[in-house]
Order: C-alpha cells, then structure tokens, then sequence
C-alpha cells in the first residue's frame, strides 16, 4: 500500500508539472491598435471629374480670295475684337469699287436725261404733239433708269464689302493660335481649312457629365436649401488642377443643357470659371467638387480599416469591453479625403480596431491600445463633435 501511494503521488505531481508548463507557455492575447467613434457633421462633398473648353471659339476663315500679304499679329497674342488679323491684296476689290462708283454715276445721268425727257412729252402730250405711246415710253425709260440707279448702288455696296473683307479681323476677343499661312499664299473664299482660331478662356468651361436621375436630385435639394446658392441661383464649385493643386478662383455651376442623352441618361452641366492668368486651357482635365448637404450624427474612418465581404457589404472589427473582436456590417458613403463616412452600424464611443486587421478575427481575444493619433477622427465642419 505504501508503494502505490507512493507511485500515484509521483504520477500526479508529473501530470501537474506538464499542466503548469503549458499555461506558461500559452501565448499572450494580441495587441490591437483602435480608435474611438466620434460622431459629428460631416459635408456631402460631390466631385466630378470634367474636360476645360473655351468659353467662345471662333475659326479665321476668308470671305474673299486673294493672296495674303501681310500677316498682322504673333501667334500666341491676345487680340481683341475687330483687330485686324490678315491682309488680303485689296488692289483688285479697289479697282471693283471705283468701277462700281463709275456705273453709279452713268446710271444717275441716263436716268437725269429720262426723267427729263419724261417731263417734256409730258407737256406735249397735252396739247397732242406727241402720241400717248410716245409719253407712255418716256415714263417707262425713266423708271427703268431710276431702277438701274438701284443696281448700280448695291453693286457698289458689294464691291465695298469685298474691299473690307480684305482685311480679315477676329470676331471676338481671345488668344490666337498658330498660323496655318504664311505671307504670300492664295486663300480663298469660305474656304474648309481655317486660317487660325481664337478662343475666349476667360472665363472658361469646365463641362461635368452626370446622370438625369442625379441632376433632379440636386435641383432638389436646391429647392430645399441644402446646396448653397449665390445670388444669381448659380452653385458656387471648387475646381482641383490635374496635378492635384487646388485653382484659387472658384466657378459658377450652371444648368444649362436642356437635352437628355438618350443612350447614356446623362446631362451635360457646365461650370463657369474666372480663369485671368490663363491657369486652366483648353482640353484640360480637371475635378470639380461642391457641398450638397451635410451628413448628421456620423462617424468617418480611414479607407484602409474598412474590409468588404464576399456579397459586398463594409464591415469593420469593433472590439469590445472585455477585448473580444466583433465583425460589424456598417453603411457607408465615400468620401473625398481617402475616408468613409458610415452612415450607419456604429455608436459613438465604440472601439475600433485600425491595425493587424488580417492577424484577428471574429470572437479573438485581443488587448485594445488607442492609436498615438486618430487619423480617422471626423472633421468638425459644422456643429463640431458630439
């Protein structure tokens, strides 16, 4: 008897070594970074990606055909209105007007000499010295005189029309651009190649695509004064260069297209911008963003803490009291700050986890540290934090 308690002792005190063994080589719950959920106001902020166009484009075309002997700008210059772009040789269409001033004034005279002899068979008439039909052609050489004088003076407005259009001057104001002449060559009338072209950039154009269903939303909730309007009911937009610089003058959203595209459903919408220093040109990609409401009582979290499920829904890990991991659906909207805004499945107070994401999962045990910063806080745009 004393030999089996002896020998049962020693197995029991074996099992509790290896016991005791283990618990201390157990390992030790995860550290897990998180942050807290603070809820707060946060912008509905719309950004569009657009193409720059000229605010008015006009192409340099002869109205008369000639040779181009001089050229009377630099290519890249502002030119205004009216200034004179080209000049055609106008020896021609001045040799046309002074033709045209000589036929004026023969007509004048036959018609003198008609209205003349008009008036004298007039009187014979009268007294039978001459035949009705002799006074009935009188009176009909004269007004076919006065009406040559007709012709007469429109050929001479022709030829002075011709004669200015010698001179070929740009219709609007705007930079013009490469010259496709030189001094010397033959142009003609209406021809398809344009001279050059000048466009009007200040302002400018930013043209936005959106769907039809979109834009009644915005005149909405521009009905209900949730997008900000300026005095003349324009949305006042904030562009972003391609390089990502922020442009210092902000546009003007316009509603203008009044046509549907069938195909696609969508609107073409405008922005009008100040554009002095020529910042933004033609053909250019920029983004356009505007407030359109303000997001209450929600959070927003960095995009790199939001996880997506195989159906598609946004899921975060909330850690709880006691540090167990909890994977959370949530409703989400993107931001324009590489954030989320959750709409909603999240309480203000709430931990959640912000790194080691791919080491935890649902039901682990973890040990919670509040990240150095909350990268993820919302922005206290209005009303501040809750």
């Amino acid at each position: 008897m004393p030999a089996l308690l002896l020998a049962t002792a020693i197995v029991l005190a074996a099992c509790g070594g290896e016991t005791a063994g283990q618990q201390a080589t157990a390992p030790p719950a995860p550290v897990v970074q998180t942050m807290t959920v603070r809820l707060t106001d946060v912008p509905n902020v719309i950004e569009l990606s657009g193409r720059a166009r000229a605010y008015a484009e006009a192409e340099i075309r002869p109205q008369v055909t000639g040779i181009i002997s001089e050229r009377l700008f630099k290519e890249g210059d502002t030119v205004k209105k009216g200034q004179a772009l080209y000049q055609i040789d106008a020896a021609e269409y001045s040799a046309a007007v002074r033709s045209a001033e000589a036929a004026l004034t023969r007509a004048e005279a036959t018609a003198a000499v008609a209205r003349e002899t008009a008036a004298r068979f007039e009187r014979l008439a009268s007294i039978n010295a001459v035949s009705q039909q002799e006074y009935d052609q009188a009176v009909a050489s004269a007004s076919q005189a006065d009406a040559d004088i007709g012709i007469q003076k429109a050929a001479l407005d022709r030829a002075r029309i011709d004669l200015a259009r010698t001179k070929i001057s740009s219709p609007i104001e705007g930079r013009i651009g490469r010259s496709s002449v030189t001094q010397g060559a033959l142009v003609t009338q209406n021809q398809t190649e344009p001279l050059a072209r000048v466009l009007q950039t200040n302002p400018i154009y930013v043209d936005l695509t959106v769907s039809s269903a979109r834009l009644l939303s915005w005149r909405q909730q521009i009905a209900d004064g949730e997008i900000a309007t300026t005095d003349q009911n324009t949305v006042p937009v904030d562009i972003i260069l391609g390089d990502g610089t922020p442009y210092p003058q902000a546009g003007d959203l316009e509603f203008s297209e009044v046509n549907v595209e069938e195909s696609a459903g969508t609107v073409a919408v405008r922005v009008v911008v100040p554009n002095p220093e020529d910042m933004i040109l033609p053909g250019m990609f920029v983004r356009a963003k505007f407030i359109a409401g303000y997001y209450e009582n929600v959070a927003t979290l960095p995009q790199s803490v939001v996880s997506r499920t195989p159906t598609g829904d946004a899921t975060v890990m909330v850690v709880d009291k006691d540090g167990t991991v909890r994977q959370r659906r949530i409703t989400v909207e993107q931001n324009t700050d590489n954030t989320w805004t959750v709409l909603s499945g999240l309480n203000a107070g709430e931990q959640v986890a912000t790194a080691n994401l791919q080491s935890i999962r649902d039901g682990m045990k973890v040990q919670p540290e509040p990240a150095s910063e909350q990268t993820s806080a919302a922005k206290e745009t209005r009303g501040g934090s809750k």
